[in-house]
């Protein structure tokens, strides 16, 4: 779903925040977008954390996920969804997490609720820009993550597992590749989303008896091997399939 960023003019709700996970896909495996707080030395924490902020009195949380992720990285109006609510009393329990708040919040040792989204973006089309208290914007590949500011690790693993159960009844991977791709990198998305190989022939079959491709009649071009063919996803066929009564890809 997208939403209209609007310029909000109230006060920050001290008890309730949104987290974003920015997924994306470097066409070889599922990356995440962090922000780097800059301030914080390693050896008293971690440093990088999920693009987020707290929400104002007068905005929806729609709204408040648009806002952060224009504010702290450039994006905006993409695929956004609800992961979940966070709102364990020891939420900000590491020492770095408290010293950090108390340099940008009024509040910082208030109790914050937070509703965590996820969204996905083709890495090709968007270059974050860093901005207010994200000193830098890395697109970061998720299977080396260890640890992160906050809850933020338990957050980005809860939207992981979402994105895997969704992308099972739905083709939103779709929004991660660039417009034209080959089956090979429709194939290598599924695998780093779903953490576990697919048998490449049987995955290829399910794809195209789905008929949701669509074949460009063209090839990859300036590449090191032999160029593949390229092809483009297919929403009004995949409309269509959905209302025969389709409601799972079988991965």
């Amino acid at each position: 779903m997208q939403h209209i960023h609007k310029k909000i003019n109230s006060e920050l709700n001290p008890n309730v925040s949104v987290d974003c996970v920015i997924f994306g896909f470097d066409l070889e495996q599922l990356t995440v977008l962090l922000i780097d707080r800059g301030e914080i030395s390693s050896a008293f924490g971690p440093r990088m954390a999920l693009p987020g902020n707290l929400i104002y009195d007068n905005e929806n949380l729609d709204m408040a996920a648009n806002r952060v992720l224009d504010e702290l990285t450039g994006l905006n109006n993409i695929y956004l969804e609800q992961v979940g609510a966070f709102g364990d009393p020891d939420r900000i329990h590491k020492e770095s997490d408290r010293e950090w708040l108390k340099s940008i919040r009024a509040e910082p040792e208030a109790r914050v609720i937070t509703v965590a989204y996820f969204t996905l973006v083709p890495m090709q089309q968007y270059k974050p820009q860093a901005s207010s208290f994200a000193k830098n914007a890395d697109w970061v590949p998720v299977n080396e993550i260890k640890e992160l500011a906050f809850d933020h690790f338990e957050i980005l693993q809860a939207a992981k597992e979402k994105l895997k159960q969704k992308i099972k009844i739905q083709p939103i991977g779709f929004n991660l590749l660039p417009e034209k791709f080959t089956l090979s990198q429709l194939h290598r998305l599924y695998e780093s989303i779903l953490d576990k190989p697919l048998d490449k022939r049987n995955f290829r079959r399910k794809i195209q008896k789905l008929d949701i491709l669509s074949s460009l009649r063209e090839k990859q071009r300036g590449v090191p091997h032999k160029p593949s063919l390229l092809y483009e996803f297919n929403e009004e066929k995949y409309q269509e399939l959905t209302q025969t009564g389709f409601d799972n890809f079988g991965f």
